[in-house]
């Protein structure tokens, strides 16, 4: 599970990550573009969406596949949900913390072109109003520059005790 605010490189970590660890990445945000044209972010819509997330993550763990779920999970109910839905041990699970610099934020948000999020900075004002700290074990990642050396050493963290 790759959590934290729009634009801190949530789906750009993903997909980097994605590779190494032989996953799909399954992502709120494509997921939502897809079952609406013109999405409201409403409870109900964003409870499909969530809900469409955790099933194709189902039928990908029964599968052996594996996945990176790409979310906000702002509320600790969320992504304690997530495993209790997927029924995943604690070495079955990653949870990764995604951050990085405000004004890194603001520029990428503003720099968004062709993406599936339509978050700009008033989302993540308010997110970040809303954003619960994650109380579990988590690795936490600044996104502020990625290199390839960070993404393999994230990689083996995550399948070291797989």
């Amino acid at each position: 599970m790759i959590c934290g605010l729009p634009g801190v490189g949530k789906s750009t970590l993903a997909r980097l990550l994605a590779p190494h660890i032989e996953a799909v990445v399954v992502s709120s945000d494509e997921i939502r573009k897809n079952l609406f044209r013109v999405p409201t972010y409403r409870r109900h819509e964003k409870r499909l969406v969530y809900k469409t997330m955790l099933l194709v993550a189902r039928y990908l763990y029964n599968a052996n596949v594996n996945c990176i779920l790409d979310a906000t999970f702002s509320k600790e109910i969320a992504r304690q949900e997530v495993r209790d839905i997927l029924g995943l041990d604690r070495d079955q699970f990653r949870i990764i913390e995604c951050n990085c610099p405000e004004d890194i934020v603001m520029t990428r948000l503003k720099q968004r072109k062709n993406d599936f999020s339509d978050a700009d900075y008033s989302i993540y004002k308010m997110m970040k109003r809303i954003y619960e700290p994650i109380k579990e074990e988590h690795i936490k990642i600044d996104t502020q520059s990625l290199s390839d050396i960070e993404i393999r050493r994230l990689a083996s963290a995550i399948m070291e005790t797989k």
